[in-house]
């Protein structure tokens, strides 16, 4: 179906350094571009006022209110154009009804890689529970379209009252990610510098201190680094340890040039919300995984074929002692995982579905069952 009238405003949380922003919105755009769709993009936050948060704690006020006037202002326009898509929530801690009323006679499309529902209905504050508990589950209701990143954010939708949901899971640019043919042919770092590797932002870096006991008596029976991307220092006495920055430019070589990944979780709501990108980036890179089974690491892991699920200290122990001694198990794993990925957690996969979907928001029809 042609998509050559099909006008849309993308409303995103963040510019590039956003990594949701980035991922389910942004890298899609030559895609959706070269498919007809004239696209107008607008982000709340910039990569700018991000950085500036991770090294305070907070954003600051006056320049928030300068971000709710902008994306506004933008929304008084919504007629001029076909649909809206927007990351999560167009105007957050907003109340619901004002919110629906900025998106009236325009179809809008919601994208979801995590439960921030749970922001309001498990807030700390009664009031804010009270007050705001529903007011992702309203948007829900109101949108031509959901698309979540997994199935407990499909089934919130669904319970919500969505009249359509898609599941489409956060991908990985094949293009960016060329195939790992000297990993995947054993030509690793030798057993003594091993390296394991956590790729995040700091706001999800303690997740790492899960880790902490497991890694610090693996570190007395085997020689490896940890190598932390994107993170600010974190305490993990008797674990080596390396930090580098995080780069689009640099991020996947630096992923690549370890040999296991890791992505511990907490067993909470909020959690079993996430769309587990990391293990899909170490995969891409050939590398074999160790994950929380929580949520969607579930489905994406596949023990003891592109990797191992571990709960207890000494099954994260027993699972990266086993990768870092056998560089044979590591490559026939990461082989694994980079099929997985192709097949399934990339945009040359996603891309078309995505600009089919949005082709029939746009142009007023449903061709494809939810």
């Amino acid at each position: 179906m042609s998509s050559q009238s099909v006008r849309v405003l993308v409303l995103t949380k963040y510019g590039v350094l956003g990594a949701s922003s980035r991922l389910r919105f942004l890298q899609y755009l030559p895609k959706l571009h070269s498919s007809g769709f004239v696209l107008t993009v607008q982000y709340f936050l910039s990569s700018e006022q991000l950085q500036a948060r991770y090294r305070r704690g907070k954003y600051i006020v006056v320049e928030l209110l300068r971000n709710y006037t902008r994306r506004c202002l933008v929304l008084l326009r919504r007629s001029q154009f076909d649909l809206v898509w927007i990351e999560k929530e167009a105007l957050p801690w907003w109340p619901l009804w004002l919110e629906r009323a900025f998106l009236r006679k325009v179809p809008y499309v919601l994208d979801f890689d995590d439960a921030i529902f749970h922001n309001y209905d498990r807030h700390r504050i009664a009031f804010v529970r009270k007050v705001f508990s529903r007011r992702v589950d309203g948007l829900m209701a109101g949108a031509a379209l959901v698309v979540c990143g997994n199935q407990y954010l499909a089934q919130r939708a669904r319970d919500a009252g969505a009249k359509w949901v898609v599941l489409l899971p956060t991908a990985i640019d094949l293009k960016r990610y060329p195939y790992p043919s000297a990993k995947l042919t054993l030509t690793l770092h030798p057993p003594d510098v091993a390296r394991i590797v956590w790729i995040g932002s700091p706001s999800t870096l303690s997740y790492l201190q899960l880790l902490a006991e497991p890694l610090k008596e693996l570190a007395k029976h085997h020689n490896f680094i940890l190598r932390v991307i994107g993170g600010f220092s974190i305490d993990l006495p008797g674990v080596p340890l390396e930090y580098l920055p995080w780069s689009e430019d640099t991020e996947v070589a630096n992923i690549g040039d370890c040999d296991v990944g890791v992505m511990p979780l907490v067993d909470s709501a909020f959690e079993r919300g996430k769309c587990g990108y990391k293990l899909i980036q170490y995969m891409a890179c050939g590398l074999p995984v160790v994950a929380s089974p929580i949520g969607v690491n579930t489905q994406i892991v596949q023990p003891r074929v592109n990797g191992f699920l571990a709960t207890t200290s000494a099954q994260w122990q027993d699972a990266l002692g086993k990768l870092l001694q056998d560089p044979e198990l590591r490559s026939k794993m990461g082989c694994a995982g980079r099929l997985q990925v192709e097949q399934t957690y990339c945009i040359q996969q996603t891309g078309p579905q995505l600009a089919e979907i949005l082709n029939s928001v746009g142009k007023g029809g449903r061709t494809c069952a939810a």
